[in-house]
């Protein structure tokens, strides 16, 4: 025992070692890409400072150059006037006898008004005074205050980073809530920047093999809800920064919160040869197989004799999907079975058949289904099935027994597995309204089952289990079927 529990610690502590390894790797690489960033940032930072300082001397040569123009307007006015009026004085000169005999004439005028014009005419003509003066005072600059103020230049104003509070944020029916906070009360800020992206590692966002950053602008609170996500990978990385009129302020701290569910594919591999899938539909070809299934048999006894076929992927640990080691569905079973087991937990997916689809039937099966079997009709199967041919009908289906369901076939029927707790229930995907409930007791992983003829199936994964729903669990009991003994059955 002592051995074993020290190879246990042992290798405990390798796990944590080599953890710790990468999560140093993690931070040695995130530590490169801000030094990388802080000289690409630096170096876009200077250019733009020497733009913006070769903006202001370019206004300033434009000022510059029009002060000048203005004084040199003026001079010319004031000169022009000047050497006109000295003009005038010097012919007042040569003409003075001139002005001394229209005086003398202007004497004899009887007339008020034209003798005031006349004194007026001698008057203006024996004037002195200068018309301009020689101040050029008016065109004098003080650029006192410009100088303080662009000594006072500094470097615009940046938000502090915000606060995302883990615990106000939440998780729920496909939505993530993000909430955050400032350090300091900050009047300035105008809007919020939200950052996130997916990713399947815990902890600090890693640089390398990322996602890209999905940004979201122009937030004007300080809490946000992302609704109708497809949740297709185990956590999601969010970080938030606070912008001013002018500058994005420092991103927050980043915040990883999980969000795992359950996805899943169709398995092309084993399905009906009369089905054709694609990842997460599945649609009815009746010319689906013709001359193949003889030859696909063959391959398939052909590789049972060699190599094994790998295994299934489990719930938790889910690889590229291969092909499974069970044979391809034949015969009447039109059915095709997911490519991912449920081993643990509770899971929660969503089913639309197209209108016209004649019969189909949604549930879970163990992986022992065989390949001439239909959904419901083992005791290694549960589904609920909808007929629209001929006679409509709508049922639960195991072990080759049936119970009726009195209720209207929903647009979309939502599948609720607890693995552990031995509950499959089905509802109505929209309303949420209970359609039934199987109660058993799991003895083997579970995969999703499907079967249609004449239409189709589009499947909804990456879902979690609505709030709704486990709402419903707790408060429905009563109400649930047994899988061992249906109520009212009757054997097809």
């Amino acid at each position: 025992m002592d051995i074993q529990s020290n190879t246990e610690a042992l290798q405990r502590i390798i796990s944590t070692l080599a953890n710790k390894n990468d999560e140093i790797q993690n931070f040695i690489d995130t530590l490169n890409h801000t030094l990388k960033g802080v000289q690409e940032n630096s170096s876009n930072i200077l250019s733009e400072l020497d733009e913006e300082f070769d903006s202001l001397y370019s206004i300033l040569d434009e000022v510059k150059e029009s002060m000048i123009n203005s004084i040199k307007q003026e001079q010319a006015r004031k000169s022009q006037e000047l050497q006109s009026q000295i003009s005038q004085c010097n012919n007042a000169l040569e003409n003075a006898e001139e002005l001394l005999e229209f005086a003398t004439r202007s004497l004899d005028i009887k007339e008020p008004e034209e003798f005031s014009k006349a004194a007026r005419q001698i008057k203006d003509s024996l004037s002195l005074k200068p018309k301009v003066s020689d101040n050029m005072t008016h065109l004098m600059v003080d650029f006192s205050q410009e100088r303080q103020m662009l000594q006072t230049l500094k470097f615009l104003p940046v938000p502090k980073a915000p606060e995302i509070d883990p615990v106000e944020c939440l998780v729920a029916d496909n939505s993530v809530t993000i909430a955050w906070r400032m350090p300091e009360e900050d009047n300035k800020i105008d809007h919020f920047i939200l950052e996130h992206r997916k990713t399947n590692f815990d902890g600090l966002p890693r640089v390398k093999d990322e996602r890209c950053w999905e940004i979201i602008d122009n937030i004007k609170g300080t809490e946000y809800t992302l609704s109708g996500l497809k949740f297709d990978s185990k956590y999601m990385n969010f970080r938030v920064r606070a912008c001013n009129k002018a500058v994005a302020g420092e991103y927050s701290d980043p915040v990883t919160l999980e969000t795992k569910a359950l996805n899943f594919n169709l398995d092309n591999s084993s399905s009906h040869l009369n089905l054709k899938v694609e990842d997460t539909c599945v649609e009815w070809d009746p010319t689906g197989g013709k001359g193949q299934e003889s030859k696909i048999k063959g391959k398939e006894n052909k590789g049972r004799s060699g190599t094994p076929s790998p295994k299934r992927t489990s719930v938790g640990s889910r690889p590229p999907a291969v092909r499974g080691s069970r044979d391809r569905f034949t015969g009447e079973s039109y059915t095709v079975l997911g490519d991912t087991a449920i081993e643990s937990g509770q899971h929660y997916w969503e089913v639309k058949a197209q209108k016209d689809c004649k019969s189909y039937s949604v549930g879970v099966a163990y992986k022992t289904l065989g390949k001439f079997d239909q959904l419901g009709k083992t005791n290694t199967s549960w589904c609920i099935h909808v007929n629209n041919w001929l006679q409509n009908t709508f049922a639960a289906k195991h072990n080759n027994k049936v119970k009726a369901l009195d209720v209207t076939v929903p647009e979309k029927i939502g599948v609720f597995c607890d693995f552990d707790g031995g509950q499959l229930s089905f509802y109505d995907a929209n309303s949420k309204q209970l359609l039934y409930s199987f109660k058993t007791k799991f003895t083997q992983p579970l995969l999703p089952g499907f079967m249609v003829w004449c239409g189709g199936l589009s499947l909804s994964t990456g879902m979690q289990v609505p709030s709704a729903v486990r709402t419903l669990q707790k408060s429905e009991n009563g109400m649930t079927g047994s899988a061992s003994s249906l109520n009212n059955v009757v054997t097809q």
